[in-house]
């Protein structure tokens, strides 16, 4: 899966053994799916998901890794994948934008990624296949790119996984389950108003850095839309429009809450760090209107950007990094208590789940 900040790979097995215990093989709403990493696993695990993110790279992956079945687009994908990666480059808008008025990759790969994405956008493909090739594609630039880990910038020499030839490969895509999985594509609490599920996984924005901003390459790879752009990173034009509550000191508060109350859910987790704009205390608070809330610390490491340090524009170190490390807090606010006996062992060794007080 593509690089992320945020990205939940290593508390993925514990949130899958945490939504295991509340509801075995129960239905889960992902409602900031992300990468969808979550909800792949959790898909793999029994659980029927229905993944949400208003980002459409992010609706793209879900439908790939969530919605899509390995039954029907399997076969059709490696045939795809195989006709695509024999299409000779050509210069379009991606290797203008992204290789030539910035550096985020090398024009032969930029080229590379223009024809397929042509190739894809002509056919007349079901939502799942064009899915499962976008993503194919997605994960092969990013495989090749020069950054960091987000597109806010590329890297003042080429990082040298960059000289290497973009290749397509099949994502992991799983098999039906008993029961269907979707993906969504809408704004938050639209989805939480109208979706009834067993459980809801919430991983929101927790601070100023937006998703969308990280991510806009991605974003115009999956819209097609040839957006005008601005500044070195040639971001998007509507990532000066797109604004989203979360990432607001100000208004996060309420509106994660209006969320968490609209919710048609039994059983409650919250993934949130303690870089956030909502402390430890604050969302024991809002989350205790639904029940008795159980919350476990662990420690995380920040991603790569904070490894390497404060730059300038320029490239050059300006600054010391404050820490390296930060806590991830998992709250769950389990219906009753034989889910809160089974959440119980759940905890990794060396850590254990804690019940404050609401205030």
């Amino acid at each position: 899966m593509i690089k992320y900040i945020g990205s939940k790979r290593v508390l993925v097995p514990l949130i899958g053994d945490v939504v295991d215990a509340l509801s075995p093989h129960g239905q889960v709403l992902d409602l900031f799916s992300g990468t969808a990493r979550v909800g792949h696993a959790l898909k793999q695990r029994g659980h029927a998901v229905i993944s949400n993110d208003l980002n459409r790279y992010a609706h793209t992956l879900a439908t790939c890794y969530v919605q899509a079945d390995a039954e029907d687009v399997v076969s059709q994908a490696r045939d795809w994948l195989a006709r695509l990666s024999k299409l000779p480059g050509h210069r379009g808008y991606f290797t203008r934008t992204f290789c030539e008025d910035s550096r985020f990759f090398q024009p032969k790969n930029g080229m590379r990624v223009d024809a397929i994405r042509k190739a894809i956008a002509e056919a007349e493909l079901t939502p799942e296949l064009e899915a499962v090739l976008l993503v194919s594609l997605m994960e092969a630039a990013d495989r090749v790119d020069s950054t960091t880990g987000v597109q806010m910038a590329y890297l003042k020499g080429w990082a040298r996984r960059s000289h290497n030839d973009l290749q397509l490969r099949l994502p992991k895509v799983l098999p039906r389950g008993r029961q269907p999985s979707r993906a969504h594509c809408a704004d938050a609490l639209e989805t939480a108003r109208s979706v009834r599920a067993d459980v809801a996984y919430l991983d929101p924005p927790y601070n100023q850095h937006k998703y969308l901003g990280n991510y806009h390459i991605w974003e115009t790879l999956v819209r097609w839309d040839a957006p005008e752009a601005y500044g070195k990173a040639r971001k998007r034009i509507d990532c000066r429009q797109r604004k989203s509550p979360y990432n607001s000191k100000r208004r996060i508060h309420e509106a994660l809450a209006e969320v968490v109350d609209a919710l048609d859910v039994k059983h409650l987790v919250v993934s949130f760090s303690d870089e956030g704009f909502v402390s430890r205390d604050e969302m024991v608070q809002m989350l205790s209107r639904r029940g008795q809330v159980w919350v476990l610390a662990r420690p995380y490491k920040r991603y790569v950007g904070a490894q390497i340090g404060i730059h300038n524009p320029s490239g050059d170190k300006v600054g010391k990094v404050s820490h390296l490390s930060n806590k991830e807090f998992l709250f769950v606010v389990p219906a009753d208590a034989e889910a809160a006996r089974r959440l119980v062992d759940t905890a990794p060794d060396g850590l254990c789940w804690s019940q404050p007080a609401s205030g």
